[in-house]
């Protein structure tokens, strides 16, 4: 009996290094997930164009939309089997017998550094290469009669469009020069001429929309420089029809009648009044446009309510006001429906809305799950004449994939991770109550859990902060779960899908009731699950990385914290950003205004109450949230002489594009809690 209780005692002490050596083999695990980034439903409904990384990088695939028959890879190669480029993007013509998408293919099949425009026809299978650009392409769209094709270009680019691609190093004279815009272009299928852009010079468009007659484009845009003044964007309507044309030693171009302003929110009236816009959408007869109008922290991550508005200008009226739940796509069914996909408690809500605000109950689907298309957040592609709709999907236990078919009878089309099985443990949504708030979250169990047994904890809070975390694939969620952890991700005031009075409710209050949100949810939790309180963590990304920054000075709770792209003193900040509008929406005002309510969310005022030993991450090249915010914390805990540790990485902007720095950045997290919260032991070197 004391040789085998010798080897169980020797077992639970070699148990942290045991875990500590599973990282490498958690990253490459997690590194073999492979996640599509397009789904397109032809207008017909029979087919799927869907993207997803190949041998080569993304590839573009052709499968019915039934599930069955065979799935072809489409490249301008000409090897379907082995192609040598890569392609995104793709948009069906309005006949669902011909594919526009961007593809790095050069005429003759090889690999270059320009994303071009093709054109695929299947009666022939036949590849056109429709662009001969120098700069950064994307979005393309059919026109709804066939004949054009439009798309976002930016000339001679240096940098992808957008606040969290890596900025370039500042040169020149700053604001003005090297200033990068991006307007609409457009194909003419009919004579394959390419019009120059139609949008003016003085105006950067992040999204566009048909009308369904072809003859105008609604579109969100602002003043340059486009990464910094999407949050006082407006909403345009351009007519199509020929005003006249330039000639030169180029040929000959069509221009335009100036685009009219159809909602500019600064001088909105109403709960519009200084928000922003999302999603232009021209009903089917074109005289109404619809959006999605809210208080949004992030271009790409929409929400708020549904506004409709006549195309010719006037006020916005909101169909969805005091609605429980944040809408963030939307398209029209007919002139008097539209199909909506919004957040809602942590899980994604699709469903039919009326222009008067009422819902269909009949066609509406809930899915616990995280859902897209690639067109923009939480968008599927939608074939109103067969019902059907296509839609990547995939949660914490699922992992991603296409799925297509009516909304209540979906079926899996792509395959890429059936070989796959989750790293972690058991999803919960947890609800509980804090002040006047229902907030929710969701917690991840540790694999191969015992309730009879404790564990440690960590907190993630998400970024934006308009945002909501939902079901997701792996991730950090699935490591900490796989080294038995409980991970619990909630959503706080501030968040998405609860609706807009909710997601305002922490405007000139970031830290504070956002954190009692967090603190509230975390009692909840251990009262429910047996989680050691002397290993609880905390750690987030962006609006995440600040609130784990903010957090450490209000409690000593946590007992680690690991801080990504975060944000310790906003009266700083604001000065040294790239997109200093997004916070007059959320403060009130500017920092020159009223410097107090910027200096009280401010970590750095608090640095002294600081014990947690604390992990910084961040990209130099970060225009949201810039390096030197995540120094001035590193040096204000190393001089308190608080254990801390930054890590800058070369080149990455907010969003981290390189693998390796990917994998590097996942590897320290990890490390960082299993060395500061280590399990404890007794004098015999067992765990307790």
């Amino acid at each position: 009996m004391r040789t085998i209780a010798a080897a169980i005692l020797f077992s639970a002490a070699l148990l942290p290094a045991q875990q500590s050596s599973r990282i490498p083999e958690l990253l490459a695990d997690l590194a073999r997930v492979r996640t599509p980034s397009a789904s397109m439903l032809s207008p017909d409904g029979n087919y799927v164009a869907w993207v997803a990384p190949g041998t080569a990088g993304d590839q573009l695939h052709l499968s019915a939309s039934n599930g069955g028959g065979e799935d072809r890879i489409l490249s301008p190669g000409g090897n379907e089997l082995k192609p040598a480029c890569t392609s995104k993007s793709p948009t069906w013509g309005p006949d669902s017998k011909t594919l526009a998408f961007l593809s790095n293919c050069s005429p003759d099949g090889k690999r270059q550094k320009q994303w071009e425009l093709y054109l695929w026809t299947a009666s022939d299978n036949r590849f056109q290469q429709l662009t001969n650009l120098k700069g950064a392409l994307a979005k393309p769209a059919f026109s709804p009669d066939g004949h054009s094709i439009a798309f976002l270009f930016v000339e001679n680019a240096t940098r992808t469009a957008g606040a969290t691609s890596a900025m370039k190093p500042p040169a020149g004279v700053i604001g003005e020069d090297g200033i990068e815009i991006q307007r609409i272009e457009k194909v003419d299928l009919v004579d394959r001429s390419l019009q120059y852009a139609v949008t003016p010079a003085n105006l950067h468009v992040y999204e566009f929309s048909w009308s369904a007659d072809s003859q105008n484009i609604a579109f969100i845009a602002a003043n340059p420089p486009g990464e910094n003044n999407w949050w006082v964007a407006k909403l345009y309507n351009l007519s199509l029809k020929k005003a006249g044309e330039a000639c030169d030693g180029l040929g000959c171009r069509a221009y335009y009648t100036p685009p009219s302003v159809v909602v500019d929110p600064q001088k909105a009236p109403g709960p519009l009044h200084g928000l922003q816009i999302a999603v232009p959408r021209f009903s089917p007869d074109g005289k109404t446009i619809a959006f999605i109008g809210g208080l949004m922290s992030d271009e790409g991550s929409n929400g708020g309510d549904v506004y409709l508005v006549p195309s010719t200008g006037g006020d916005a009226r909101n169909i969805t006001e005091g609605r429980k739940s944040t809408p963030s796509w939307i398209d029209w069914a007919d002139n008097t429906h539209l199909v909506v996909s919004e957040h809602q408690r942590g899980q994604a809500h699709l469903g039919i809305l009326s222009t008067s605000g009422s819902d269909m109950p009949i066609y509406h689907l809930t899915l616990p799950e995280s859902i897209g298309s690639g067109q923009s957040a939480m968008s599927v592609s939608v074939s109103i004449p067969s019902k059907k709709m296509a839609l990547i999907r995939q949660s914490l236990n699922m992992a991603p994939e296409v799925w297509a078919g009516e909304m209540k009878n979906l079926k899996q089309i792509s395959h890429l991770n059936d070989t796959l099985k989750p790293l972690n443990g058991k999803a919960e949504s947890i609800e509980w109550k804090n002040e006047n708030f229902d907030v929710q979250g969701w917690l991840t169990l540790p694999a191969n859990y015992d309730p009879g047994k404790k564990y440690p904890l960590i907190v993630s809070v998400h970024g934006g902060p308009s945002s909501e975390i939902t079901s997701r694939y792996g991730g950090e969620p699935a490591l900490f779960s796989a080294l038995g952890y409980f991970v619990f991700q909630p959503n706080p005031r501030g968040s998405y899908g609860q609706g807009e009075s909710f997601t305002q409710a922490n405007r000139k209050d970031f830290g504070y009731g956002d954190l009692r949100d967090i603190l509230a949810g975390l009692d909840t939790v251990e009262k429910r699950f047996p989680v050691d309180t002397d290993r609880v963590g905390v750690m987030g990304w962006s609006y995440g990385g600040f609130m784990t920054m903010f957090s450490i000075t209000q409690t000593n709770r946590f007992k680690a914290a690991v801080s990504g792209a975060g944000i310790s003193n906003w009266q700083s900040y604001y000065g040294e950003n790239s997109i200093d509008q997004w916070m007059i929406p959320f403060f009130g005002s500017s920092v020159y205004d009223d410097p107090s309510v910027y200096a009280k969310s401010s970590a750095i005022n608090y640095i002294k109450n600081v014990k947690t030993p604390t992990l910084i991450i961040v990209g130099d090249s970060d225009g949201e949230c810039p390096m030197p915010q995540s120094f001035e914390m590193w040096h204000a805990l190393r001089d308190l002489g608080v254990t801390t540790q930054l890590i800058v990485y070369p080149g990455e902007g907010h969003h981290f594009a390189d693998a390796g720095h990917n994998t590097d950045r996942l590897e320290r997290t990890l490390r960082w809690f299993e060395e500061k919260m280590p399990a404890k032991t007794d004098s015999s070197g067992a765990m307790q």
